[in-house]
Order: structure tokens, then C-alpha cells, then sequence
């Protein structure tokens, strides 16, 4: 799986022209450059035109750029596919895709470039394996506030009625070396409970959550971010590894607590991960 930072997934609309200048300068690790769910059905066509611009303009630095189209079920979603064949964009994102040929459909249209998947219907989550394993998909989004509609959820701070399908999608990607990024937190002023939904989802084991607002940009990042504990830990064990290893040991021990090569190995991609980060950010 790639080390590239997805802590931060910020939408911006493809319409609003003021806000796609502003994510030129925002501490966002991904944009999500929407024409689907933030864009009115009048505006869709004009949308796409003038995000194509704003892109052409360039100046979004090394943030991962990707394009949220409509489905191909509306009017517009092929279209918006070939307004982007060749221009500068890390990933085209598909909504509520519920099968693999519906990747092939997409990959078919447009080549080099990354495909992601928006995982928000029960028949997407069922399938989520299968989607997991097209070779040209890099990335799941999560797209809750769908997934509670068509299951009829009520909402739970503790995302309880949520668990069974992040659940099923988390461990998808991680078969498969997918990149998952939760879904958004709607209530984008209160940050106690923004922050707790991030040390949720990472500790589930997600790369980075989804935002609807750049004030909540700060706390993404630093809830999916190695902590300076884990750094530090992470540095001792590999150090007494590697010593326990020099003296014909095959585990060490670090506060107590057993090192075997597996804790190694977590504790390098913790590194690698810190690394990727500070040189975004640099």
C-alpha cells in the first residue's frame, strides 16, 4: 500500500470557483473535486467546465486531486469522464458503485489514470471484496450518510448501526491494498465530536476521514497522523530488534512488552508513514 498521506479528504464543489481557489492553500492531503452530490442538476454542466479550468490553472501542489462524476445512470456521467481524460488529476471517483463492471465501464473510458470508489449502498458493501480487487482501483470512500439512508439507520454517536459495513469495506481494502477513507462528519462546528470520530476510525484501522469544511482540516490531520509517542516507540523497537537480532535473538523486548519481527514491521510503516507526511507538509 502506498505511504502517500490520506488523512485529510476535503469536497470541494466543482462549481464554486472561490472555494477551488481557496484549496490551493489548505492543508488538505486529498481533494475530493465534486460535480456530483454538491452540484445542482442545472449546474452540472457548467460545473464541469469550470472545474476543468481551475485544474488546468494548476498551483494544488503535491495534494492528491481527485474527481468525484456523476453515475452513469444520470445524463452527465460519461461526459464528465471525457472532460477529464488527460488532464491533471490523480483519480476519478465513482459513486455508489456496487459491482466491479461498473469499473470496467469506467476504466474503459479513461486510461492512466487512478480509480476510486464511493462505498455507500448495502449491495456495494456486499460486494465490497470484489470491488476491492479490480486492478486499476486505489481507493475506497466511505460514503456514510448514503449507506445510513438505504439501511435505515438512526444516528449513534458510537456509529453502532454503522459497524458491520465500514467493517466489511475496512477489511476489503486491506486485503487488497486499498486505500479507505471514512466518511464525512456533518456537523462541521462541533470538533469534540469530530475528533472522536477520527480516533474511531483510525483506530478501526482507516487512512484518513472525508471533510465537508476546511475547519475541520486541523484535526483530521492530526488525529491520523503518528503520534510522537508512536514515533518514539516505534524507533525503540526497531532499534532493540535489530540489537536483539545482532545477539541471535529473534525477539526483543520494549517496555515490557515482546518485539517480534511483525511489531517491526508495524513499526516501520509508522516511520514510513510520519516520513511521507513531514515531506507533504515541507
Amino acid at each position: 500500500m502506498t505511504t502517500r498521506p490520506y488523512r485529510s479528504v476535503l469536497y470541494i464543489p466543482g462549481s464554486k470557483e472561490r472555494a477551488l481557489e481557496k484549496a490551493r492553500g489548505l492543508a488538505a492531503d486529498a481533494i475530493i473535486f465534486d460535480l456530483e452530490d454538491a452540484v445542482a442538476p442545472d449546474a452540472k454542466v457548467e460545473a464541469r467546465a469550470i472545474l476543468k479550468a481551475e485544474l488546468d490553472k494548476g498551483g494544488y501542489g503535491n495534494r492528491a486531486k481527485i474527481v468525484r462524476i456523476n453515475g452513469f445512470d444520470t445524463e452527465w456521467g460519461k461526459d464528465d469522464v471525457a472532460a477529464f481524460v488527460g488532464a491533471d488529476i490523480d483519480a476519478i471517483l465513482m459513486p455508489k458503485v456496487g459491482s466491479a463492471a461498473q469499473l470496467d465501464e469506467l476504466a474503459a473510458l479513461i486510461p492512466d489514470v487512478d480509480l476510486w470508489a464511493m462505498m455507500e449502498t448495502p449491495i456495494g458493501t456486499l460486494n465490497a471484496a470484489e470491488i476491492a480487487a479490480h486492478p486499476r482501483l486505489k481507493g475506497f470512500v466511505m460514503g456514510t450518510n448514503d449507506l445510513a439512508k438505504e439501511l435505515n439507520t438512526r444516528f449513534r454517536a458510537d456509529r453502532l448501526p454503522m459497524m458491520g459495513g465500514l467493517h466489511m469495506c475496512l477489511i476489503a481494502a486491506k486485503a487488497h491494498g486499498v486505500v479507505i477513507v471514512d466518511g464525512v462528519y456533518n456537523a462541521f462546528k462541533d470538533d469534540e465530536g469530530l475528533k472522536a470520530e477520527c480516533d474511531q476510525g483510525r483506530d478501526m484501522g482507516m487512512d484518513g476521514k472525508t471533510l465537508i469544511h476546511p475547519a475541520q482540516l486541523d484535526i483530521a490531520n492530526a488525529a491520523f497522523a503518528p503520534s510522537e509517542a508512536e514515533i518514539d516507540l516505534a524507533k525503540r523497537q526497531i532499534a532493540a530488534f535489530e540489537e536483539a537480532e545482532a545477539s541471535g535473538q529473534g525477539v526483543a523486548v520494549v517496555d515490557g512488552k515482546i518485539v517480534e519481527n511483525l511489531h517491526v514491521e508495524t513499526a516501520k510503516s509508522i516511520l514510513a508513514k510520519a516520513d511521507a507526511i513531514a515531506a507533504m507538509e515541507g
